[in-house]
């Protein structure tokens, strides 16, 4: 029997879609899912599967919602679903097929791809860099939404992107022509320092707009402002999913060596030998910044979207107008890109005592304990 699936909180997709896409009469929108066993889609058959709450909760809300009216109320056309089989990490490149509901084998080159005009992508690997890529070739629009769950159906996917989009463009103009962002951090009493440079670059924004004829992909929920550093020194505390916990050198741009602080030692060796077997997966590709009001939701993809949080990332750039894509990596399944979030409900234990950034020669605090800084809070025409 197909696991129970209670009823969801209302939720206006054509808003969504409209809003995002602002989608043109007679475009074709499909919609992607990664299954373990992709063959799973046909006849739904991963319904019955309790651990695909995120296929699922995309089939329930998005693909039955397509077909209960939003197709005919935008004009669409197509509505159809595919699965392909997890990558196994963050960003790596998606494999050439995929299976439809009927059990027909599809190559996304050849058959999908050229195709359709938008693409949503619900997994639980992120599919952003790849799908970046193919959009730029091929020519779609597209959203990536790994790790949907309710909470973020009912916040991140319902907020007004006009105003997410307003509020980025605030900090993202706020810290363009950035020297250099500087971060403090302290871990069980240590005291720990990470510079970015920036060179005067201008910052990027995500913002969940994705509209006209330039090729794009859009992270969804979106929400940060973004760059992608010339370089990086210092050393950062990261924090795994167990709990373990390491300090991570970094010189040339590069994580090097983590040395552990405490939890599991073997997950920290295991690190250390990517970077060494790697050295491409350790590099400083992403300083990403929050700028949505949002509750946390237990998934990267918005919680790293939330005002006060902060995220580096490391691996893969090209997605983001970085240098590096995957053939930039010795073993192309190690070209991933893994975002590390610094907020207070995550990290609670790693105090970040202030995040600055430098500027013609200005200092500026943008963060303070995870709380706004000054900087910030002028952007955002905040007093208090």
């Amino acid at each position: 029997m197909r696991p129970d699936l209670t009823p969801f909180p209302p939720f206006d997709l054509s808003r969504l879609l409209r809003t995002v896409f602002a989608p043109r009469r007679g475009e074709r929108i499909a919609l992607l899912i990664d299954l373990p066993d992709p063959r799973k889609v046909r006849d739904f058959a991963f319904l019955n599967d309790p651990s695909a709450s995120v296929q699922r909760l995309a089939h329930a809300v998005f693909f039955e919602g397509l077909r209960q009216g939003v197709l005919d109320e935008l004009a669409l056309m197509g509505g159809d679903l595919f699965a392909y089989g997890e990558t196994g990490g963050s960003n790596l490149d998606l494999p050439s097929e995929a299976f439809d509901p009927s059990g027909n084998r599809l190559l996304f080159d050849q058959d999908l791809y050229p195709r359709f005009d938008l693409f949503l992508c619900f997994s639980r690997f992120s599919a952003t860099a790849p799908l970046t890529a193919k959009a730029k070739a091929f020519g779609f629009r597209g959203a990536t939404m790994h790790g949907l769950n309710r909470t973020i159906l009912a916040s991140g996917l319902s907020v007004d992107y006009e105003e997410v989009s307003r509020g980025a463009e605030l900090l993202r103009s706020g810290l363009s022509g950035a020297d250099r962002i500087r971060i403090d951090f302290r871990i069980e009493g240590t005291p720990l320092s990470l510079t970015l440079e920036t060179r005067g670059a201008e910052a990027q924004k995500s913002h969940g707009l994705c509209r006209g004829e330039k090729p794009d992909i859009v992270n969804l929920p979106a929400g940060e402002v973004y760059f992608v550093p010339t370089g990086a020194e210092g050393a950062f505390p990261h924090r795994w999913e167990d709990g373990t916990t390491a300090i991570v050198r970094v010189c040339g741009g590069q994580a090097r060596e983590a040395q552990l602080v405490r939890g599991d030692p073997a997950r920290v060796d295991l690190y250390n030998r990517r970077l060494a077997e790697d050295p491409a997966t350790g590099e400083v590709g992403e300083l990403g910044f929050g700028t949505q009001e949002l509750p946390p939701a237990g998934a990267d993809i918005q919680d790293e979207k939330i005002l006060g949080t902060f995220h580096i990332a490391t691996g893969r750039s090209d997605h983001l107008g970085g240098p590096l894509g995957p053939s930039g990596f010795r073993n192309p399944r190690n070209a991933t890109h893994d975002d590390i979030l610094f907020a207070p409900f995550k990290t609670p234990e790693i105090e970040v005592p202030q995040v600055r950034m430098e500027r013609g020669g200005e200092t500026r605090i943008l963060l303070e304990e995870y709380r706004l800084g000054t900087c910030f809070r002028k952007l955002l025409g905040r007093t208090g």
